[in-house]
């Protein structure tokens, strides 16, 4: 099985795929958070932008992004769909440090990416006094337990699992999931919070296939392995398929 440094670098040469098929964010979002943080946020800076899907709503919302991947590929997606006065810089979440403080550090599914050693000391050194960090993402679903079941048959030759594991092994049944339950632990945060923005969509069946040739744990198999299991997958999809894709949002600010 391929290790999560695989997983987390497979993306960028699929860069315009993800743009097409993973969902965006809500302007909900950003009021969550600017509601959370009781003050402007003036400034932010984003940890694996990816293609840009959150950065564009932050940026609308008047708030000047900083956004960073290690994917050049991703960041260059990323370029075509934000507007020209975002600023971007190529690196690692771990090579961010002395690159300035912000109102607000948010990363958009990434987090799990990063090295746990040092993590949220890095996060707090990011922000100012005060500031706010917000992660945010979630799975998206198959809405119907039967097309779920036979789409897990179909896969279940060529792929055990397409999740990605909790980083500090935190039970899906848990009240507070990662990486909320890490940062409960971390002396650098306080107001530790978990929302939930329920989300509700409908994909053709191409569309949903399209989706999932973004997910890492695809991405990395064979590609002929892939195609087949891509096939096998499509042959138990109706034509359009209802999807859950609730957005869990996790909020802490500085101490």
């Amino acid at each position: 099985m391929a290790d999560v440094t695989d997983r987390a670098l497979s993306f960028g040469s699929g860069a315009a795929d993800y743009e097409r098929h993973r969902p965006g964010y809500p302007e909900e979002l950003v009021a969550a958070i600017v509601d959370y943080a009781g003050r402007p946020l003036r400034t932010a800076l984003e940890i694996g932008a990816g293609t840009g899907k959150a950065t564009r709503v932050f940026a609308a919302a008047g708030i000047d992004v900083l956004a960073t991947d290690p994917d050049a590929g991703m960041l260059a997606e990323l370029r075509r769909h934000v507007p020209a006065d975002v600023r971007t810089l190529q690196a690692p979440f771990e090579e961010l440090g002395g690159t300035g403080t912000y109102d607000l550090v948010f990363a958009a599914a990434a987090m799990h990416w990063t090295d746990p050693v040092g993590r949220w000391p890095l996060v707090a050194s990011l922000l100012t006094d005060g500031g706010v960090f917000a992660s945010f993402g979630g799975q998206v679903d198959l809405a119907d337990p039967d097309v779920d079941e036979a789409v897990r048959k179909a896969c279940e030759p060529f792929l055990a699992d397409d999740e990605v594991p909790s980083p500090d092994g935190t039970p899906a049944e848990a009240a507070m999931q990662w990486p909320g339950s890490e940062l409960l632990l971390a002396d650098a945060f306080t107001d530790v919070r978990q929302l939930v923005i329920v989300r509700r969509t409908v994909m053709s069946t191409r569309d949903y296939l399209g989706h999932l040739s973004t997910i890492s744990a695809y991405r990395v198999l064979p590609a002929d392995v892939r195609a087949e299991a891509f096939a096998r997958i499509g042959e138990v999809l109706p034509d359009e398929v209802g999807l859950t894709a609730d957005i869990v949002l996790h909020l802490a600010r500085r101490a």
